[in-house]
């Protein structure tokens, strides 16, 4: 496993030190959703194919993309010390673990036939990353993120499939900490990691002289693909507890914050819209978002 440090803001560190249950608990993706998603890559059945993921985590996008019929070549790169070592434990095919961030990737230039960010580029929606993401991928291959969104951590504007979903939801909005999510995309007043996109067209010619000779030309295509899949999973209580605790705001909850959080999410499912199956599993409610854009 390759080695190349770098800092992380504070919630991460801490929301996300618990490696082994964001790997238990925290979705894998649909088969149609990724199916999909890695033809708009235009990496799905190009054998061999060689993809950078970065902030790969745990693995949980990795995975899918080592059992590929495609036999992918894949550099995941991962900052966080604990994911990367569990993800390195799984010593997956055709996949090398690397120590490094979005923004200053050890990967020589344009190697990638394509870049995936995979419940991530929130994190690092920044001209810095872009430069290095333009980069490492050869000219005309495809950046992608993918996010696993469900309804009780949606943007505020998205409709819950639920009441007590949507009561989640507003709690997790109250403990908003500032730093971008999926789901500051739609807010005004927040640097939304589409943003970073938009940034990079020229405001008046003079500016397009000025950034030509500042190496400020856009890197990526607009506007951006966009596509999405609904899901629904059936997770025991424990189980869904587990799984929101893996969300960094929820995991960093200690003392009288931690007993209301409890508190509430007991009392939450208990709520008469609540689904139950013959085992008593929940029904949770979902949907996998993507999209992409070509490398200039």
């Amino acid at each position: 496993m390759a080695s190349h440090g770098s800092d992380l803001p504070t919630a991460a560190e801490e929301g996300f030190k618990d490696a082994a249950s964001y790997d238990a608990y925290r979705p894998s993706y649909p088969p149609e959703a990724v199916d999909t998603f890695l033809t708009k890559l235009k990496v799905a059945e190009q054998f061999g194919s060689k993809i950078v993921e970065i902030a790969s985590g745990t693995g949980k996008f990795t995975e899918l993309l080592a059992k590929r019929p495609e036999s992918f070549t894949v550099k995941a790169i991962e900052p966080h010390h604990g994911m990367r070592e569990k993800l390195a434990q799984k010593d997956l095919t055709g996949v090398e673990v690397i120590d490094g961030k979005a923004d200053k990737m050890p990967v020589e230039d344009e190697w990638g036939d394509a870049c995936i960010a995979a419940q991530s580029f929130h994190w690092f929606a920044t001209q810095e990353a872009l430069k290095e993401i333009q980069r490492v991928l050869k000219p005309g291959a495809v950046f992608g993120a993918i996010w696993n969104i469900e309804d009780y951590n949606k943007p505020q504007s998205w409709k819950a499939t639920t009441k007590w979903e949507q009561k989640l939801n507003d709690f997790i909005w109250s403990l908003d900490d500032g730093l971008p999510r999926f789901r500051h995309q739609l807010m005004f007043a927040v640097k939304k990691w589409k943003e970073v996109f938009d940034q990079q067209l020229p405001g008046n010619p003079i500016q397009v002289i000025k950034d030509t000779f500042t190496d400020r030309l856009p890197r990526f295509s607009l506007p951006l693909g966009e596509d999405s899949i609904k899901w629904t999973v059936w997770l025991s209580e424990e189980a869904l507890a587990s799984r929101l605790n893996t969300l960094s705001q929820i995991a960093v909850l200690k003392g009288e914050e931690r007993e209301t959080w409890v508190k509430l999410f007991k009392e939450t499912i208990q709520n008469d819209d609540v689904e139950r199956n013959e085992k008593g599993e929940i029904a949770v409610h979902g949907v996998t978002f993507f999209t992409w854009t070509d490398r200039l």
